[in-house]
């Protein structure tokens, strides 16, 4: 476990772009639906209980959090996609905060793409898969919320999304996360030090 993650401190929110911290270093960005337990996944991993807000209100995240861990190297949490009940204006001004963040940022290195196992690949969660192939920017799932199902019943549903994802020809990681057991934590911090240390 690399202490590093756990001196996250948030930094700011930014509506857009040019109001975000410079470009520079490397950043790896979460993203995911609303409610897929994004937020909660932040707060484990970095084992801070409200570094990142959570909400029993989906949708919550409407701006591009940033948190810096040292001077080079950041966690973002994007917006949250696809369930939160707000008017189609917001809704088309998140979709195009993220289409630029993503198309745009240069100290963008990966992204972790946070599903609830219990609904794994939403037509949104497709389309963060798709852009990351696109653009060939590292790509980690979480399996969060592992602890709503049986052992066996998570590890089935890892082994069918992997499967469908290898059935796109993808190059994903994945793996199962509970934010309430604690469990996944080694795994995502071995993760996120390969990379922030690779060339």
């Amino acid at each position: 476990m690399n202490p590093l993650y756990h001196q996250a401190k948030f930094v700011l929110s930014a509506p857009g772009l040019d109001s975000a911290p410079a470009d520079s270093g490397r950043e790896v960005a979460f993203a995911g639906r609303s409610n897929a337990g994004k937020s909660s996944a932040l707060n484990t991993l970095t084992r801070q209980k409200s570094l990142a807000r959570t909400s029993k209100t989906p949708g919550r995240t409407q701006l591009l959090n940033f948190f810096n861990l040292n001077e080079q190297q950041r966690f973002v949490d994007l917006p949250g996609y696809g369930y939160a009940k707000v008017p189609a204006k917001v809704k088309r001004q998140w979709h195009d905060l993220m289409e630029t963040y993503l198309q745009e940022r240069q100290s963008l290195y990966g992204i972790i793409l946070v599903m609830d196992i219990r609904h794994p690949l939403t037509e949104f969660d497709w389309q963060m898969i798709e852009w990351c192939a696109y653009t060939k920017k590292p790509l980690h799932i979480l399996l969060t919320k592992a602890d709503k199902l049986n052992y066996g019943a998570a590890k089935n549903t890892l082994f069918k999304v992997q499967r469908e994802l290898q059935e796109q020809d993808l190059s994903v990681t994945l793996q199962l996360f509970s934010a309430l057991k604690k469990s996944g934590i080694d795994d995502i911090h071995e993760l996120l030090d390969s990379w922030f240390e690779a060339e």
